[in-house]
């Protein structure tokens, strides 16, 4: 079976201004690699080659980015027209060819080791699997999670009640999870308004009929960058992600010939 993965590239980032008033979000610089680098190093690491990229805003820039790096793969391009006007629905939609019988999908904005990806790639099992932390208090940006075992059964940032943790913005697609969250969003895109929900408004309707699980990444390091005050927390966090077998610098691998 093919494994594939998609990355929402396409937004500014204007929570990150002035960092993002000529550059998109993804190549912002963390521990001296952008958040992009360090997504497609994860990838590498666990052996997908094949990488969609959804670019928007300042995509030429994106792609400049990615010819200069020393990949080990080499990631394809989707440009999605719609970013300044509709929320990820619309570059899910645009992508919507990429989501298979096995499909990694990660927000743009999402730094993670390579090890929480193979967790992600050996613990999944439904359909749709999406990764979640805890912690004591949530704010209003964050996707706030309800759960029953290990099934998830509410997702979204305006969520009441008990909350059981909150996505971190990287999913997995397996068997005919691709196909369902594909027909989905073709049912919801019907409707107007559809152009500014998040594409996890999509995975909580499919968690409702039972298709999504949730994979638990208690204690791992993560970090979510949408403001400035994000930055130290992002820093600190990549500090960690060369430590262990499964992070791989390709840089490295290249320097020495293997």
């Amino acid at each position: 079976m093919s494994r594939n993965a998609v990355i929402l590239s396409a937004g500014r980032g204007k929570r990150l201004s002035p960092l993002t008033d000529t550059k998109p979000k993804c190549l912002v610089e963390i521990g001296g690699r952008s958040i992009l680098e360090w997504q497609l190093s994860a990838i590498a690491a666990n052996g997908i080659e094949r990488v969609a990229i959804v670019t928007g805003f300042e995509a030429a820039q994106v792609e400049e980015a990615v010819a200069r790096m020393r990949l080990p793969i080499s990631p394809d391009f989707v440009f999605n027209p719609f970013h300044a006007v509709a929320d990820n629905i619309g570059s899910c939609w645009e992508a919507r060819a990429c989501f298979g019988a096995d499909t990694v999908l990660m927000n743009g904005d999402t730094l993670f080791s390579a090890e929480i990806l193979a967790r992600l790639l050996r613990e999944a099992t439904a359909p749709v699997s999406v990764t979640a932390d805890t912690k004591t208090h949530y704010d209003a940006d964050d996707m706030k999670i309800r759960t029953e075992g290990k099934r998830l059964t509410a997702i979204g940032k305006t969520l009441e009640g008990r909350i059981d943790g909150e996505s971190i913005g990287l999913l997995r697609f397996t068997g005919e999870g691709g196909a369902l969250f594909r027909t989905a969003m073709r049912r919801a895109l019907a409707e107007p308004e559809a152009l500014k929900r998040w594409y996890l408004s999509i995975i909580g309707t499919l968690a409702e009929d039972g298709h999504v699980g949730v994979v638990r990444l208690q204690g791992e390091a993560w970090a979510e960058v949408d403001f400035p005050t994000d930055l130290t927390h992002a820093e600190a966090t990549v500090a960690t992600f060369e430590i262990g077998k499964a992070a791989v610098d390709w840089r490295a691998q290249a320097a020495s010939g293997s």
